[in-house]
């Protein structure tokens, strides 16, 4: 084979494979044309790279740059007509009218964390009781959380040891501090909040976070939920208290619960009680109340003579604990999905 027969038949390719790709109509056909021009055995291209070999030496260099030339024009020919068909795909999708009867895909819908779903249920059932929701401050300051409560200055429950103070940007500046403030340490706050700014009859729940530097075990976190019920009017008692306590147990565990109170102290209550609840035959400790101490109604100004009341505040993860049968409480809070997909 001469030169010129060569540079002839890489016109002629050449001249083929352009038509050929132009008039392509779909992937088969185009994938088709590549492998007859392309292919890296049997195409055309290769078998004219084979003939170079035959031609005189000081003819390859000069044949050798056209065949490159040459297969960058297939190449060039095969990536238009790609695009091509791309955009002819492109713009029969845009086109396609949405069949309703076609099924759908399902998302997959998430829900509330345990604890969530607890409190809910817990509002729900006190709210079919009378008692509305109130809500306070997570961080606040020593005389809600502690004075306006009956927790005096030299009350050990006032250590820092024992409580999360907060370090204010006055402080670190080295100015005035101002008066010292700290996460709140029960929900107990939120009724004295509540009984400053309303007079009785007062029945409310509050429900949310508190704060304690407990070491974290299977019972025990820093950081956990609260629900505190808080009823003042005339002629309250622990009869009352009792009551409440009953029917908040019998609808959130669905079945027969039984109330037992222990004596124990509090500052904000006097008599001071903790909470056992019987369920399936199991006695559990739930938390603590009492009637609310006489001198915690003078820091609001109440008048004991007239008025009583009873408080309680219960661990909300104990009630989830207790209902499904969970015995660590740091299964809460460690967003494994294999145990939160169970509720």
């Amino acid at each position: 084979m001469t030169l010129q027969e060569f540079f002839g038949q890489l016109e002629l390719l050449v001249c083929q494979a352009s038509q050929r790709f132009a008039a392509v109509g779909d992937a088969a056909a185009l994938e088709a044309a590549r492998i007859e021009f392309l292919g890296a055995r049997s195409g055309r291209l290769k078998q004219l790279q084979k003939a170079l070999g035959q031609l005189p030496a000081a003819d390859r260099p000069q044949a050798g740059q056209r065949f490159h030339q040459a297969r960058q024009q297939v190449e060039e020919a095969l990536a238009a007509a790609q695009a091509r068909l791309a955009e002819h795909r492109k713009a029969i999708r845009s086109t396609e009218l949405f069949d309703p009867t076609i099924p759908g895909l399902r998302p997959r819908l998430g829900h509330l964390h345990p604890i969530s779903q607890t409190i809910e249920q817990l509002k729900e059932i006190m709210g079919r009781l009378g008692f509305s929701l109130a809500d306070g401050p997570e961080v606040e300051d020593e005389w809600h959380n502690f004075e306006a409560l009956n927790i005096p200055p030299e009350h050990p429950a006032r250590d820092p040891l024992d409580n999360f103070y907060l370090a204010t940007a006055s402080h670190l500046a080295g100015g005035d501090a101002g008066p010292p403030m700290l996460l709140r340490s029960q929900t107990s706050t939120v009724q004295i909040r509540v009984m400053e700014r309303q007079k009785p009859p007062i029945r409310i729940i509050a429900v949310g976070r508190v704060y304690r530097p407990d070491t974290p075990d299977q019972t025990h976190s820093p950081m956990f939920h609260q629900i505190e019920g808080l009823m003042v009017d005339r002629h309250v008692t622990m009869a009352d208290l009792k009551s409440v306590l009953r029917m908040l147990g019998e609808s959130y565990f669905h079945g027969e619960v039984h109330i037992r109170f222990r004596p124990s102290f509090f500052p904000f209550t006097e008599p001071s009680v903790e909470i056992d609840m019987s369920w399936q035959g199991r006695w559990i400790e739930m938390g603590g109340a009492g009637m609310v101490d006489p001198n915690v109604l003078r820091a609001v100004g109440y008048d004991p003579e007239q008025v009583s009341g009873f408080a309680f505040g219960l661990g909300i993860e104990r009630l989830c604990m207790r209902q499904h049968g969970i015995d660590d409480i740091r299964e809460f809070f460690r967003n494994d999905v294999r145990f939160l997909e169970q509720f």
